[in-house]
């Protein structure tokens, strides 16, 4: 019965899957083969490496980071404010130290 079987599906298997090309074929005598002798090829140019980027390199900054640094100097620019206009209406409070300059009251 096996038999059977595999003489129907052996026509409709060649069908489906066409036997592969024929791999023997003659092969020339080397003398016979042309030597082609071809010029050296340039050397291929090659990348420069990455570079490795660390986190000050990197202009993606969590924003926490930076909104506390700008308060932090709006605050220290208020403090500078405040204290010149008092100083222009006679209060001293500011530092001692201004420009670098020692500064008496």
């Amino acid at each position: 019965m096996s038999h059977c079987i595999a003489r129907i599906l052996d026509p409709l298997l060649r069908l489906l899957w066409p036997a592969p090309p024929a791999r023997h074929r003659a092969v020339p005598s080397p003398a016979a083969l042309p030597v082609r002798t071809s010029p050296p090829l340039p050397p291929r140019p090659t990348r420069a490496p990455e570079p490795y980027y660390t986190g000050e390199d990197s202009a993606l900054v969590r924003p926490y980071l930076l909104a506390h640094e700008q308060r932090a100097e709006e605050r220290r620019r208020r403090a500078r404010r405040r204290t010149l206009w008092l100083a222009v209406h006679g209060i001293d409070l500011g530092p001692r130290v201004i420009h670098g300059i020692e500064i008496t009251a």
